[in-house]
């Protein structure tokens, strides 16, 4: 019971804050896309080496190294979350915060349904209804845009791989040194595009304000990763597929309300067949919650 609490709790804070972020990143808007994402990269690693230089846990960050299946697990869902934070942060600074919102409403679907292929969960009749809504929504947006939601797609993929990788290595690696490990794989890369777009004149990066925005890109990033890697260690498959849509409920209140972007009778229609999915995901949660 008392892993439980700390994996719903570390899952809801996660999850709040992951629905907000769009109001951070639209603040980034003078840089490229890649550049946000190699500085993301940079200073989460700088941030996990500092808490792993203040709670003495180099031990566990090098115990990853020397098991060849964690690292290479753990190399994978660098490689992932790389991939997704690329997408999502191409998403809103070119406007289509709705579109990413979509990709993580659908995205516990998907992490709902590695749980029954790889996990052996079982799914009742309520969530099984909810995967086919799901499903139809995608339809419902590819046949009314008459193109297929790549961003959205991309992110369910990325993220909801990347949670059945955490999910597999959530008992033997802690999260500190996980995500240091994750972004360790990665950060030359990151390095080596600052570099080149500072040699080439074309870096946004400033020692005054903005500067530190870029930096602290770095914490508000490693923040709710970490809070989401103790929620993958201590919650079922298809529980962090219910506590998911908190983040793309903030992310879509914001791309509507406030930044303003377009909702056309299709897109609501796709909207509603997601919202139905998710209203019979949690009437299902709290029924079995009941029972227990």
């Amino acid at each position: 019971m008392k892993d439980l609490k700390v994996g719903w709790g570390a899952g809801l804070a996660a999850y709040l804050l992951w629905g907000a972020f769009p109001l951070y990143f639209v603040l980034l808007a003078r840089s490229a896309p890649l550049e946000v994402v190699a500085h993301r990269v940079i200073w989460s690693l700088a941030f996990c080496l500092l808490i792993l230089a203040v709670t003495r846990g180099f031990d566990g960050f090098a115990a990853i190294w020397r098991d060849r299946r964690a690292a290479l697990l753990m190399t994978a869902a660098g490689v992932l979350i790389t991939l997704n934070w690329s997408t999502y942060i191409i998403g809103v600074l070119s406007g289509r915060t709705l579109e990413a919102a979509l990709g993580y409403f659908i995205n516990p679907l998907a992490v709902v349904a590695f749980g029954v292929l790889v996990f052996k969960e079982k799914l009742r009749p309520l969530q099984k209804l909810a995967l086919v809504f799901g499903v139809a929504a995608v339809i419902v947006m590819v046949l009314a845009y008459g193109e297929i939601p790549w961003i959205a797609l991309i992110l369910t993929f990325t993220f909801g791989t990347y949670s059945l990788v955490k999910k597999v290595v959530g008992a033997t690696v802690k999260p500190v040194p996980g995500l240091a490990f994750e972004t360790t794989v990665v950060v030359p890369l990151a390095l080596a595009f600052v570099i080149y777009l500072g040699a080439v004149g074309e870096s946004t990066f400033t020692f005054d304000g903005y500067g530190a925005l870029l930096v602290a890109s770095g914490v508000i990033t490693a923040i709710p990763l970490l809070m989401f890697a103790v929620a993958a260690k201590h919650l079922p498959m298809v529980a962090l597929g219910v506590v998911q849509y908190l983040a793309p409920i903030g992310q879509f209140l914001i791309g509507w309300l406030i930044l303003d972007e377009p909702m056309p009778a299709s897109r609501w229609a796709g909207f509603a067949l997601v919202w139905v999915a998710i209203a019979l995901f949690v009437g299902d949660a709290l029924r079995q919650g009941r029972r227990r």
